[in-house]
């Protein structure tokens, strides 16, 4: 998967997942975690004034690439191969956490989500971009469900009929923004996708 994902991404990178990063990231401040950083897509929309950039990567054939990206490109970056379910960090330790195209792909995104919140500061943000589920009663949606078996096994364990936005709210989140788009130029069982930011409340 490492050897092939960026060049089986590169059309939708192109039509629009480099503009959507652009923008999800750009107003990004303080300590950020980023989830599952994969081969460093986002390396680029990363502001370079942050106080602390974590990127984590559990697929070591992916993090080799992200540890050569950031050394060109972010060389304070720090690099961990830690799992978005067990994040080796203390309670309140970040500003914002950072997930994109990753939610999909967790074994248990309940307990991703909790770690999450976990490491949020009160009040801190949750931007993401994930692809997820169709509308319900579509053909789309049925598809998928068809689908996802074996789609599971061809794509590291990537998820097609999540509600990550569902999961998100019944995790005690606070949707400040979301957009609903197709992921243009990707396969039509990936096309549905969310994006925006939601916040842990402040307490």
């Amino acid at each position: 998967m490492a050897m092939i994902y960026d060049r089986f991404m590169d059309a939708t990178e192109e039509a629009c997942l480099r503009r959507w990063r652009g923008e999800l990231l750009a107003d990004l401040e303080g300590d950020v975690l980023e989830l599952g950083a994969g081969t460093g897509a986002n390396l680029p929309h990363h502001p370079s004034d942050l106080g602390r950039l974590v990127l984590t990567e559990p697929d070591k054939h992916m993090r080799r690439q992200l540890e050569a990206r950031a050394r060109e490109r972010r060389p304070d970056a720090e690099v961990t191969p830690a799992s978005a379910s067990a994040l080796p960090f203390a309670d309140a330790s970040f500003d914002a956490v950072v997930s994109t195209l990753v939610l999909c792909s967790v074994p248990e995104l309940d307990t991703t989500l909790r770690e999450v919140w976990r490491v949020l500061k009160p009040g801190g943000r949750f931007l993401f971009l994930e692809h997820v589920a169709a509308a319900p009663g579509t053909g789309r949606r049925r598809l998928q469900r068809v689908v996802d078996p074996l789609w599971r096994r061809v794509a590291d364990g990537c998820r097609l009929t999540r509600d990550t936005e569902r999961a998100m709210l019944d995790a005690g989140f606070t949707l400040e923004r979301i957009e609903r788009e197709s992921l243009r130029k990707a396969m039509a069982i990936v096309r549905p996708s969310i994006r925006g930011v939601a916040r842990r409340p402040a307490e």
